[in-house]
């Protein structure tokens, strides 16, 4: 059956929006433990190309079958696991993409901010996907937990839009956002 990519999030409701979180059947990689420990000769470029062997990945099908694969364990080191091994993978800055984002409000008027990342994975920012700010303030950068670890970095229009929607709620110099029910400083530490 032929992959077809969810709507904008602009066009999807937050009903919507938790059913493309629950709907993505993703592998139990975290009760895998492998036997076979080795190197994928594979990299996640900053801008979110994947490489094997120095050649691009051109099929976002395979890019989004190993992204399912993908931890971070507590020294930063990326890896793709399955049941049989667990095989290292060199990530330049974050494993994904951030490329869109939407606020939404649930039953009880809070806010929740919807992502988009760069494998078509929809996850919504919060206490189990917090954002974390880092870089300077000349030059900041924005980072969402994803899963396992690993984190995506918002791309610069998401990254605008972010800072959009903060402008609208609270003062520039304590520049901050919510999303179900948890707060994010915008503001590199």
């Amino acid at each position: 059956m032929p992959y077809e990519p969810p709507a904008e999030l602009a066009a999807l409701s937050l009903a919507d929006l938790a059913e493309a979180v629950a709907a993505r059947r993703l592998p139990a990689v975290d009760t895998w433990a492998p036997a076979h420990t080795g190197e994928s000769h594979m990299r996640i470029a900053a801008d979110g190309t994947w490489f094997h062997e120095g050649g691009k990945i051109t099929r976002p099908a395979m890019v989004r079958a190993f992204s399912s694969l993908l931890t971070r364990d507590a020294e930063g080191q990326h890896w793709l696991v399955t049941p049989a091994e667990k095989l290292a993978i060199a990530v330049d800055d974050a494993a994904f993409i951030a490329t869109d984002m939407d606020v939404r409000e649930d039953a009880e008027r809070r806010p929740v901010i919807a992502f988009r990342l760069n494998t078509d994975d929809v996850v919504l920012a919060g206490p189990d996907h917090p954002l974390r700010a880092a870089g300077t303030s000349e030059v900041p950068a924005f980072y969402l937990a994803v899963r396992h670890g690993t984190e995506a970095r918002l791309n610069r229009s998401t990254y605008g839009q972010l800072i959009d929607h903060a402008l609208t709620l609270s003062d520039p110099e304590a520049l901050a956002v919510e999303s179900q029910g948890a707060y994010f400083s915008l503001l590199p530490a």
